[in-house]
């Protein structure tokens, strides 16, 4: 894709990837019970001799999980964004993450993204509603991961 073919796609309005997230999100669900399920699995075969409900992680093991299901989550933006530029709730919603020279994110700028796009929402979404201020047009995350999302245009 040529940097004048990039210019021409209209940044994505919040409403937009709002309605990408929510997409994504199911998926995400999905992720989270694949990851747990195979978490119970591995507890239910290292600890075969007593019942399920007694074993009870230490808080260091609990850490692991949780760092081990975020992730899994970042993985899953991290393939997509790299492979294609985009997430299932993106290509629903039109929508493509790239660089302003219209080339896919770098690897660090996946990684950085996901990390504060977590943030951004975890915050009440303050990351996101700075979009809304003139002139940005770009939310947090964007900004600091020097990304875009842009709309493409509709194919037949």
């Amino acid at each position: 894709m040529s940097p004048s073919e990039s210019e021409s796609y209209a940044t994505a309005n919040l409403w937009r990837r709002l309605a990408a997230l929510i997409y994504d999100a199911f998926l995400l669900f999905a992720i989270t019970l694949a990851y747990f399920t195979l978490l119970t699995l591995l507890k239910a075969i290292l600890i075969s001799t007593q019942p399920i409900e007694d074993f009870q992680p230490g808080l260091l093991l609990q850490c692991i999980m949780m760092l081990g299901w975020l992730a899994a989550l970042i993985g899953y933006y991290y393939i997509s964004w790299r492979k294609q530029g985009q997430t299932l709730g993106m290509k629903s919603w039109r929508l493509k993450l790239q660089q302003a020279d219209g080339s896919l994110a770098t690897p660090e700028q996946c990684i950085k993204r996901s990390l504060l796009a977590s943030l951004s929402l975890a915050i009440g979404g303050m990351g996101y509603l700075w979009c809304l201020v003139p002139p940005a047009k770009a939310c947090l995350h964007d900004i600091y991961s020097a990304t875009e999302v842009v709309v493409l245009p509709k194919t037949k």
